[in-house]
């Protein structure tokens, strides 16, 4: 029947008494153009149903999905290739006659349906991709770097459509070819590779998340993943600079992530004052009497000298030298008012570590640590407890007949 319909101007020009030759030439020019007329009013009914249509049930729809495909262009896609499709099986036909040509358009017309299936996938995915995206259970997965390695799998199995298509040769030939020329092969997708192993390892292992803080010292990192691809990982930093990673680094290399910070109940404090080692020494009674005043320390001092004096008095302690038997020091003291100076402290998280500890002695001094969790994590606010808590406990050493070391500085001398 289509045989029929597409070799009427054959016999039209032969009933005219043309030769063989100019009647099959005339013949595919006049097919050519009406099959030119009819790929287009397919393609323009198929779009005009597809398009509107399918734009229409999308907007009706509760789901975002179909509205992703049709910003995605999926249907704009599949309406290029029906069309196509008739024109692959309606061409064998009209260029029967003409093996050389018919060959050479159906080589063509098939490596342009196989770039098109690619697209209308790659369309799909790439709505597939923003929809996971919009679901708060996968907006900090790479989902990227997994649509990248599909498209990479797609287009090696397009590519090698093509070739086959180009060559007319057999699978096996083919393969057999690719894997002589393996090496080099990953060579070229060494990086790829490379990426795809990391990005598996990461999301199975769970080391990076889209929205992580993390601090990558190597290459300068420090500040939010915004992005998570097949070959990089991009962070936008504090300064509002964005920095590229390698995917493998976050596999291969040493970095810090704070999620753990961020999800916990605190932001550790962690910081220290240096005493000067010759400020430390014993505390006398009458001195004790006047420490008293401070609050947070007045019970402490009672329930403590007492006991040393129950002590000292049951042992005979000679204490007409202050070293003999057991004394308050007033860095002792002071270590006793900063923990509870913490535990009073609204900023502090109490069902977390918190001390004051006393470090190693340095040749700068003996360092006297806080150690504690602000129960604000807030950058800004985390700063603003800290400044606060370290204020207070430097304006406090005097109080304590203690001093802080720094280096000497010399003032300048003014002449006129």
């Amino acid at each position: 029947m289509i045989e029929k319909i597409f070799n009427w101007t054959y016999k039209l020009f032969k009933d005219w008494g043309y030769s063989d030759t100019v009647s099959s030439y005339a013949n595919v020019a006049v097919n050519f153009i009406l099959l030119a007329i009819a790929v287009f009013i397919i393609h323009y009914i198929f779009k005009k149903i597809l398009i509107e249509v399918f734009s229409t049930i999308a907007q009706r729809t509760k789901t975002q999905f179909d509205d992703l495909l049709v910003a995605n262009k999926t249907t704009k896609y599949i309406a290029y290739l029906i069309p196509l499709l008739f024109v692959n099986i309606t061409v064998p036909i009209i260029l029967k006659d003409f093996a050389y040509w018919e060959g050479f358009f159906r080589k063509g017309l098939e490596i342009y349906i196989v770039f098109l299936v690619l697209w209308i996938i790659r369309s799909i995915l790439n709505a597939v991709k923003d929809y996971l995206k919009r679901l708060p259970d996968f907006n900090d997965k790479p989902i990227d770097s997994y649509i990248q390695v599909f498209m990479i799998v797609l287009w090696i199995f397009g590519v090698t459509t093509i070739v086959l298509i180009l060559f007319e040769t057999s699978i096996t030939t083919l393969f057999a070819t690719f894997g002589a020329i393996s090496a080099i092969v990953i060579l070229i997708f060494r990086d790829t590779i490379l990426g795809f192993v990391a990005s598996i390892q990461v999301s199975v292992n769970d080391l990076v998340r889209i929205g992580d803080w993390v601090t990558f010292e190597k290459y300068g990192a420090d500040g939010d993943v915004i992005e998570i691809n097949l070959a990089t990982v991009k962070v936008r930093n504090f300064d509002n600079t964005t920095t590229t990673i390698p995917t493998y680094s976050l596999i291969s290399d040493s970095f810090k992530n704070w999620r753990g910070m961020q999800n916990s109940g605190g932001r550790r404090i962690k910081r220290f004052i240096l005493i000067k080692a010759n400020s430390v020494r014993f505390l006398h009674t009458d001195e004790l009497e006047g420490l008293k005043k401070i609050q947070l320390v007045t019970s402490y001092i009672e329930h403590r000298q007492q006991d040393i004096d129950k002590y000292n008095t049951n042992n005979n302690i000679d204490k007409s030298l202050t070293i003999n038997g057991r004394n308050m020091t007033n860095l002792g003291l002071f270590r006793k008012y900063i923990n509870q100076y913490l535990a009073n402290h609204p900023g502090i998280n109490k069902d977390m570590t918190m001390m004051c500890r006393h470090l190693q002695p340095t040749e700068k001094g003996i360092p006297i640590e806080v150690y504690a969790f602000s129960n604000d994590k807030r950058w800004i606010n985390y700063e603003y407890i800290m400044a606060d808590i370290f204020d207070h406990i430097i304006a406090a050493v005097p109080y304590f007949d203690l001093e802080l070391y720094e280096l000497p500085s010399e003032k300048g001398i003014y002449t006129e």
